[in-house]
């Protein structure tokens, strides 16, 4: 059964929290291969040969203790020592390590830094829909959403709006993108953008929108309140009412 929200008119619920910065999950393996360059920096052949050689008790020693069996660091610093020793053995002889030096090194720090710009743009995101959806409830709650243009993200910020008020639907906020959606108001006056909202709205939404569209072809002019049972038709019945608009479709043509 559909759920609407406020259920029976009640209260505005309290907002959520922002969302928090997440933190980057610890990779014992990544740790254990950094500890290995910081201590492999200017070491030559000599110095690598005899930590990997440590390295390799250690790994022997570790093997016989039952509790170490799920270790990830150990074998991660062992495999590095490797690469780092296999990495001099074919550099010019005299080479010391230098981490600025190694395209594996260098590699990574690419990679860390594309992945900390996209986890920043994820936030930053996540605190643009946050504030739309902070406006579009403080739209709603002083009557004047309808005389409002939805813009570019509005789909997202209906649903940080369902997850807000505990997956109950906007019924207010849907009935306003379908008529946005329907007579081409807002971003939606670009037709990629409405191309897109079959992704992003859900399918009530959008036989609401097609059916209101078809209807408003059929009697121009026509009030929002005489159309009101276009939301119940597609809220009930999403498969019918997209029905009934092909059909409508097709009669007009």
């Amino acid at each position: 059964m559909t759920r609407m929200w406020p259920p029976g008119g009640g209260t505005r619920r309290p907002l959520a929290p922002r969302v928090a910065v997440p933190r980057e999950p610890v990779d014992p393996a990544r740790i254990g291969r950094r500890v290995v360059r910081r201590r492999a920096k200017g070491m030559d052949a000599d110095a690598v040969a005899t930590a990997l050689e440590e390295a390799r008790f250690d790994a022997r020693q570790a093997s016989r203790h039952e509790d170490l069996a799920d270790d990830v660091r150990g074998p991660a610093e062992l495999a590095e020592w490797e690469r780092i020793d296999q990495l001099l053995a074919d550099a010019v002889p005299g080479t010391v390590y230098d981490p600025d030096a190694d395209d594996v090194v260098q590699a990574e720090l690419a990679a860390d830094a594309a992945a900390a710009a996209a986890r920043e743009a994820e936030l930053r995101e996540a605190a643009r829909i946050a504030a739309r959806a902070d406006e579009l409830q403080a739209l709603r709650e002083l009557g004047t959403l309808e005389q409002t243009e939805p813009r570019t993200g509005d789909e997202a910020a209906r649903d940080e709006l369902t997850r807000r008020a505990g997956g109950y639907v906007q019924a207010d906020i849907d009935a306003w993108l379908a008529h946005a959606l329907a007579a081409h108001l807002g971003h939606y006056r670009d037709p990629a953008a409405r191309k897109e909202a079959a992704g992003l709205l859900t399918p009530p939404v959008l036989a609401h929108a097609a059916l209101l569209a078809e209807l408003a072809r059929l009697v121009p002019g026509a009030d929002v309140d005489q159309l009101a049972f276009a939301a119940r038709l597609a809220t009930t019945e999403p498969e019918a009412a997209g029905a009934l608009a092909a059909f409508l479709t097709r009669a007009q043509t």
